[in-house]
């Protein structure tokens, strides 16, 4: 079987962020998986670009007839990435439908609106959805009414990258010297500090957070907040700059440290450092984070919505992201407690190698398969 795999994310404002990172991942996985096993010999996997796709069709080419299958392995409801007129079998991984859950803090615009109706139509047409959850998949039958039986929760997974260094670590095991002082004096860190890690979006609830960790203030003068995430140094969001003044606002600035992006490198050595991880987010289409965290060995408290349950299972400390109250409750509980933090730690490793991209890329490849039998 040939597959082709739309990789446009990795060309665009995607490539950092959670789609990029799933679609780089499928596509290694999968090309090794189907290079190196040999049940797969006979598969192809074929990168194309979503702009010469649409060249092909618009010039009569045929040279996208020569694969059985298109995966997109992304959907974005405002902006055309799907063609109408599919000439192939067509998969398309939709990650979560959040701006359909919060209309309100989503909107779209007439533009927009239009760019959906088109999407949605679009998406009739494919003959399989990929998405992250048991939740989202919920939210498509929701919104959609694309037939459940055509849609296929595979979860996504941390990368191999993403584990508990080594306490004192060696030059070969992470290939540097002494990684926690190298990491502490590069990003200047202190010794006890609360963790999050991703986007700046209203579902994300970091003002939730900032304002439970203030609430912590009082009783833990040494604790500091590390946020990381490319869009937290973007002050043109209209979310970031509400970060920044709700920080100003509450005298935090000396106690919040905004460090933007991150390689993965020093984002394992970053978590392996963290006291807490937290994911206070009001709806998440998975929430890879918590996994990044529990595979470093980080312990996490995440909201009880969504997708998180189901990702984190009794492995976390669950919150309501709607009461600051409970938030910095729960957060204190987890620094103040050794024992706790301790069987968080031992949960959150296990559940952590619950989740693989070999599992994720050969349950992706059964779907493809499902896919050319019903062609």
């Amino acid at each position: 079987m040939k597959v082709a795999i739309d990789i446009s994310p990795l060309y665009s404002v995607h490539k950092t962020r959670g789609v990029g990172f799933y679609t780089k991942r499928l596509v290694e996985t999968l090309r090794k998986i189907t290079t190196k096993d040999p049940r797969y010999r006979n598969w192809q996997i074929k990168l194309i670009r979503n702009a010469r796709y649409a060249r092909f069709l618009r010039n009569g080419k045929l040279e996208i007839g020569n694969f059985d299958l298109i995966h997109y392995p992304y959907f974005d409801l405002f902006w055309l990435t799907l063609p109408l007129r599919k000439p192939k079998p067509t998969v398309v991984t939709v990650h979560d439908l959040i701006p359909l859950v919060f209309p309100d803090k989503f909107p779209k615009g007439i533009k927009g609106w239009i760019k959906y109706q088109i999407q949605k139509q679009s998406l009739k047409g494919a003959k399989a959805i990929i998405t992250d959850s048991e939740n989202s998949k919920k939210d498509i039958i929701k919104f959609t009414d694309f037939p459940k039986d055509r849609i296929y929760v595979i979860y996504l997974a941390p990368g191999k990258e993403f584990k508990k260094l080594e306490n004192p670590a060696t030059r070969d095991s992470f290939g540097m010297g002494n990684w926690k002082l190298e990491i502490r004096e590069k990003y200047q860190l202190p010794e006890t500090f609360l963790l999050y890690v991703g986007d700046v979006n209203y579902s994300k609830n970091i003002l939730g957070l900032v304002k439970a960790f203030s609430n912590l203030k009082p009783q833990n003068s040494n604790l500091k907040l590390i946020l990381v995430g490319k869009a937290f140094k973007d002050e043109t969001l209209p979310e970031t700059k509400e970060i920044i003044q709700l920080i100003k606002v509450l005298k935090l600035k000396d106690f919040v440290k905004i460090l933007g992006f991150v390689s993965d490198k020093d984002l394992v050595a970053i978590y392996n450092l963290a006291t807490v991880y937290c994911q206070p987010s009001f709806y998440e289409g998975f929430g890879l984070p918590v996994l990044e965290a529990m595979a470093c060995g980080t312990p996490v408290v995440a909201a009880n919505t969504s997708s998180l349950p189901e990702i984190c299972g009794d492995a976390a400390i669950m919150v309501n992201p709607y009461k600051i109250e409970d938030i910095a409750r729960k957060i204190k509980k987890v620094i103040s407690d050794k024992i706790i933090r301790g069987r968080l730690v031992e949960k959150g490793l296990a559940q952590a190698k619950k989740f693989s991209w070999e599992k994720t890329a050969k349950e992706t490849i059964k779907v493809y398969h499902e896919v050319f039998k019903r062609k």
